[in-house]
């Protein structure tokens, strides 16, 4: 997610929704991959790299499993076999144990089954509850529900770092007065989880943005499902593609695309303005804060969870 400089987007430039790219019996691979915890960064960044859009985590004792997903034809078993070699490369570099790999090929109604098997509602920070879209919301519950399904983007809730940015979200926009009006950007929205969030904690306007054509699918059905199409807006691309100032900017990924952006950063949101970063292992933080340091932001407050953190930054 690399950009040069912001400019502001012409208003026939938001996105209207695209077919999806791979017919709909298309077949797709089911990678399984078992790594100590302390990878879940670098492995994450290989299979984003390699072309998986649908992944998740889940915790096992000593031990982290992550499921992705990707259309089959973008690989042969000759490319998973290389893309294990360089997992492995990458624990013995950082002395911790090979990670397990293991794939299969899955139709398109397994793939949906498989996905869909391993989540249920859960409820994130004070006020929200996620709840995947196909079904039932629980009752009585007094939370802001976001019906959610991701398609193959990443973002359920389940991660980490998506429920401090959520817990972040709460913090700014759960004290609102009754008339003040607040702008958010959603940087790398995924399946648009944060931009619900930003919108159903009581944001005026939206802005999700995301270079991938599966997530802004994925957050064109959310925004929908949850009828917020008057609060959200959609963007393809980085923060170049945004349409204006906002008053907070949340950016939930890769430390080392986070440290990229930050020269910009000062061009997207208003003086007054905050921004809430995670995606970042706790050994980055240190070299994240500095970054942001020299480009005048200051780190007001550090929430550390597991192995991540979230960066909650104002102006100096």
């Amino acid at each position: 997610m690399r950009t040069a400089s912001l400019r502001i987007a012409d208003e026939d430039e938001r996105l209207e929704p695209q077919p999806t790219r791979y017919a709909a019996n298309s077949a797709w691979w089911e990678l399984h991959i078992a790594i100590a915890p302390e990878q879940e960064d670098i492995t994450f960044w290989r299979l984003q790299e390699f072309g998986c859009n649908g992944m998740s985590s889940e915790r096992d004792g000593p031990q982290l499993h992550l499921r992705a997903y990707m259309p089959i034809e973008q690989a042969t078993p000759l490319d998973l076999s290389a893309l294990a070699l360089i997992m492995r490369r990458d624990a013995l570099l950082c002395s911790v144990e090979p990670p397990q790999v293991h794939w299969e090929r899955l139709e398109e109604e397994d793939w949906s089954s498989s996905w869909k098997q391993h989540w249920q509602p859960q409820a994130i920070g004070e006020t929200i509850l996620v709840c995947p879209a196909w079904l039932e919301v629980p009752e009585n519950s007094d939370r802001h529900v976001l019906r959610m399904d991701p398609g193959v983007a990443f973002g359920t809730g389940a991660h980490t770092t998506t429920q401090l940015c959520i817990e972040a979200l709460e913090m700014h926009l759960g004290f609102l007065e009754p008339n003040e009006k607040v702008t958010v950007a959603d940087i790398g929205c995924g399946s648009g989880i944060l931009s619900l969030a930003a919108a159903k904690l009581g944001a005026e306007r939206v802005y999700a943005v995301d270079t991938d054509a599966f997530a802004v699918e994925a957050t064109q059905f959310n925004i929908r499902n949850n009828g917020l199409d008057g609060k959200i807006e959609i963007h393809r691309g980085s923060l170049d593609a945004l349409p204006r100032m906002v008053d907070g900017l949340i950016c939930n990924i890769l430390a080392e695309v986070a440290i990229d952006l930050i020269p910009q950063f000062q061009l997207a949101i208003r003086e007054n303005g905050w921004l809430v970063l995670s995606g970042i292992a706790i050994e980055q933080a240190k070299m994240v804060s500095q970054t942001l340091e020299a480009h005048g932001w200051m780190v007001a407050a550090l929430w550390k969870r597991q192995e991540w953190c979230c960066l909650n930054v104002r102006r100096h």
